[in-house]
């Protein structure tokens, strides 16, 4: 084979590889390239520590999306995007809940379905949240007698 041909074909292979490098990063890191399917919720907590952008959202224990966004709302609650799956269908009735994996794991949304006949539309807000349990306050609590 002639040069040219060589260093074309090592080119290729080379382009290929990062292209085939990139894609597994965003897959396996669970990033959004070009939007992806689904829609967006909303929902707001008092307290949402340790919660992160990025987080799993279930539903009995199915991954059914992720949190998308967190910011700060004027009332000084925690407004958090959360991104579905496209397909799954949220009650308006619905309850999202901060909960933990394990005794100390990462934190992640609980969804709770409601029993109600009107679904929750695109950009729609989930009424019904539950915070996440702050087990210091527990402890100052029980300490200095408030429980």
């Amino acid at each position: 084979m002639k040069r040219f041909d060589i260093d074309f074909l090592t080119g290729l292979f080379v382009i290929f590889g990062i292209f085939c490098l990139g894609y597994l990063s965003v897959h396996l890191g669970k990033k959004e390239v070009l939007g992806g399917s689904g829609y967006n919720v909303i929902a707001f907590f008092s307290n949402i520590s340790g919660l992160r952008v990025g987080s799993l959202v279930e539903i009995a224990g199915v991954e059914v999306g992720r949190v998308k966004k967190i910011e700060l709302d004027k009332n000084y609650q925690a407004k958090l995007t959360i991104r579905l799956n496209k397909g799954i269908i949220i009650q308006e009735d619905a309850i999202a809940s901060v909960k933990t994996k394990g005794l100390i794991g990462d934190k992640f949304i609980q969804i709770t379905p409601g029993g109600s006949e009107k679904i929750i539309t695109k950009d729609g807000k989930i009424r019904e949240t539950q915070d996440t349990f702050d087990i210091e306050q527990a402890i100052s609590q029980l300490m200095f007698g408030k429980i």
